[in-house]
C-alpha cells in the first residue's frame, strides 16, 4: 500500500487531498495532473449513490481508468448505502484507502477488518449531526476518521463551524489513548477557513471548489 506523505504550507505541517468532486469532469486526468502540481498529496475522490445522499458521482469503472494516470493515493469517501457490498469493487479498481460512513453501515468494526485484510487503509466518515461518541469503539481500529464539516451531497457549501470540535475532541481521545488515526476535515475548507480548521489540529484537509479555483492558498 502507497505510504502517505506530509507536506508544509504556512509553516504547518498537512496532507492535502483536492476533490474530484469539483473537477472538470470533461477531462478528469487534465484535473489529476493539476492536483499533481498543486501541492496534492492524496486525490479525494467521492462515490455518492443517490440514496445515503442526494447526488449521484462516479463509480468504480472510472477510478479504474483514471488509476494509470497518478501515482498519487486514491482515496475513495463511500457516501453509499451498504458500502460493505461496493468494497471489492474499489480495491479492483485501484483504491488505496476505503473511508465509509458509520451512519450507513451496521457492521463497521467487520467491514474494517476487510479493508485491512485487503490491503488498504480504512476510514470512517461522520456526518455533521452524528456525534464522535458513536464511533469511539472504532478508533483503535481504524486509519482515518473524516469529519465532515457540511451536510454531504454536494460541493461549494459553507463550513460548519461547530463541528471543529469534533476534530479537536477526536485529536484529544489519540493522544490520550495512543491512537494511530489521522483527522479528515471535508467540506467548505478554502481560504477563509483554512487556519481554523488547521488550528483545530487537522491532519488531512479535503478542498474541492475552493483548491480548483486556485483560492484555497489566497
Amino acid at each position: 500500500m502507497r505510504e502517505f506523505a506530509t507536506i508544509n504550507h504556512m509553516n504547518k505541517s498537512f496532507l492535502l487531498a483536492p476533490s474530484i468532486l469539483s473537477a472538470d469532469f470533461s477531462n478528469l486526468g487534465v484535473s489529476i495532473k493539476f492536483i499533481e502540481e498543486n501541492e496534492g498529496d492524496w486525490i479525494h475522490i467521492d462515490v455518492m449513490d443517490g440514496h445515503f445522499v442526494p447526488n449521484l458521482t462516479l463509480g468504480a469503472p472510472i477510478i479504474k481508468a483514471l488509476r494509470p494516470k497518478s501515482a498519487l493515493p486514491f482515496d475513495v469517501h463511500l457516501m453509499v448505502t451498504n458500502p460493505e457490498s461496493y468494497l471489492k469493487d474499489f480495491v479492483d479498481a485501484g483504491a488505496d484507502s476505503i473511508t465509509f460512513h458509520i451512519e450507513a453501515c451496521v457492521h463497521a468494526d467487520r467491514l474494517i477488518r476487510e479493508i485491512h485484510r485487503l490491503g488498504l487503509k480504512a476510514g470512517i466518515s461522520m456526518v455533521p449531526s452524528t456525534p464522535v461518541s458513536l464511533i469511539t469503539e472504532l478508533l483503535p481500529l481504524v486509519d482515518i476518521v473524516l469529519v465532515m464539516t457540511v451536510n454531504p451531497g454536494f460541493g461549494g457549501q459553507e463550513l460548519i463551524p461547530s463541528c471543529l470540535e469534533k476534530v479537536r475532541e477526536l485529536k484529544k481521545m489519540k493522544r490520550n489513548s495512543n491512537f494511530s488515526y489521522i483527522v479528515s476535515v471535508d467540506g467548505g475548507v478554502n481560504s477563509r477557513t483554512l487556519n481554523t480548521v488547521l488550528d483545530a489540529g487537522t491532519d488531512v484537509v479535503v478542498s474541492g471548489s475552493a483548491f480548483f479555483a486556485g483560492e484555497l492558498f489566497q
